[in-house]
């Protein structure tokens, strides 16, 4: 069993790396101008407070207490029936199906950046072109991208946690806000500085539907990095005398600052140039390229600095997708940190293949199941089934299942007792409930 511990500035950066990635970047913007803008907004930062938060301090708890992997410490925490609990860390599993279709959109963002230098597309039709021949017709090109990714990837991990996983977070995500930073002060500059500000922190109710909600209280889940035991795992190797409250709350502080300054740097660019900020996933991919290309050299330095950003993020989250399945393997078959990579890679590879051949049209029939890609049916998979469930459980399994008085005896020493109570209130009823109502949207009427 691996004995190494983060530092505190480690496991915040380590955390913050896992929680910050794609969700925060890429889908946060689209998302926030698809919903309403500043309402949805407004609903995103309300449920990270009530629901992300709460279910994160109680996945460190978990963490904290077991200093195993997450199958142990269902086993361990549960006061009876452990032998029948010990199947909710399986979650740590949902890991290789994200990964093997994120560090596809991480080779996509390495192309990116590339192009970013000599040859942004100057339309919107010709970057939806190139983005659409890049994902469904040029699969050699797509294929490399990916291979870059996933074994960059793999090698980080494989260098353990305070070699591979606390040092690139240390390094990439400090890098990761100081170009966000060099960004956001450049898009103040900008005409669409003030109509980006109004757009996501002005709320027009109207615009706001019950889907939209859902989608908001998903999102502000999802975006913690929650649900796949990440966290859990990380957990195990805090300092001892670390306080766990403060260092989540600092996570979902980090996390949410990056996701809304991400979102008012690409809307100032978006009504700087008088585009639509209601343009679904391809606004990063298709409208962003487009824009910058106006502005000259200018804009491929921008690009290339959004880009490495995107990069940044993608790669800190998916060196944590990792980590749980890793520690599963040492621990309970007592595998080599080598040994179970090795294992898990080849798993996840295979997959990350199937879901290349997916999206190309050539082939996307041998990889077509029940009217889905199969990219399509991993996506769906962890984020509208898994992930939600595992999170689900978590609040559930603290809430009901462990003993208040060991809940209490941990987190009263970093809790007053009215906040403790507010917290245990909202991990027992408001997440569990409230992830439960996500789910059924997302399976039943998404």
């Amino acid at each position: 069993m691996e004995t190494a511990r983060f530092g505190r500035i480690g496991f915040i950066m380590a955390a913050a790396g896992s929680a910050v990635g794609l969700g925060n970047i890429w889908k946060f913007p689209y998302m926030a101008g698809q919903n309403g803008g500043g309402a949805f907004v407004l609903v995103y930062l309300l449920t990270v407070v009530f629901i992300g938060l709460s279910i994160f301090i109680a996945e460190v708890l978990m963490g904290r207490i077991s200093r195993g992997d997450s199958v142990s410490a269902f086993e361990e925490l549960a006061p009876k029936h452990g032998n029948l609990w010990k199947y909710a860390g399986f979650m740590v599993f949902t890991g290789i199906l994200i990964l093997s279709f994120y560090t596809i959109v991480i080779g996509w963002i390495f192309k990116y950046i590339f192009i970013s230098f000599y040859s942004l597309p100057t339309t919107v039709e010709s970057a939806g072109t190139l983005f659409g021949g890049m994902v469904g017709v040029e699969w050699f090109q797509q294929f490399v991208f990916f291979n870059m990714a996933f074994f960059l990837t793999i090698w980080i991990v494989v260098r353990g946690v305070k070699r591979g996983i606390e040092k690139v977070n240390i390094i990439l995500m400090p890098l990761l806000v100081i170009i966000l930073l060099a960004l956001f002060l450049y898009s103040m500059t900008l005409d669409g500085f003030q109509d980006a500000l109004h757009f996501l922190f002005y709320p027009d109710w109207s615009k706001l539907s019950g889907t939209s909600l859902l989608k908001a209280v998903g999102h502000a889940f999802f975006t913690l990095s929650l649900g796949m035991g990440t966290i859990m795992t990380y957990a195990t190797s805090l300092p001892k005398n670390e306080d766990i409250v403060k260092s989540s709350f600092m996570v979902a502080v980090i996390d949410t600052l990056i996701a809304l300054g991400a979102g008012i740097i690409i809307f100032t660019f978006i009504f700087h140039f008088n585009a639509k900020p209601s343009q679904g996933p391809g606004l990063v991919f298709i409208s962003l390229p487009a824009l910058f290309s106006q502005l000259g050299i200018l804009g491929n330095v921008i690009s290339v600095s959004f880009f490495v950003a995107l990069a940044f993020a993608g790669i800190t989250s998916a060196v944590s997708i990792v980590e749980p399945t890793t520690l599963y393997l040492i621990n309970r078959f007592g595998m080599s940190r080598a040994k179970s990579l090795t294992l898990i890679s080849i798993v996840t590879y295979i997959f990350g293949v199937m879901a290349i051949f997916s999206n190309v049209k050539v082939y996307s029939h041998y990889f077509t199941y029940f009217g889905k890609g199969y990219f399509d049916i991993l996506d769906y998979l962890s984020s509208a089934i898994l992930l939600p469930l595992g999170g689900m459980v978590i609040a559930f399994f603290v809430g009901f299942v462990m003993q208040k008085s060991r809940v209490h005896a941990v987190l009263s020493k970093y809790m007053s007792e009215t906040v403790f109570n507010l917290w245990y209130f909202s991990v027992k009823y408001i997440a569990t409930t409230a992830v439960a109502l996500v789910m059924i949207n997302k399976l039943f009427f998404s």
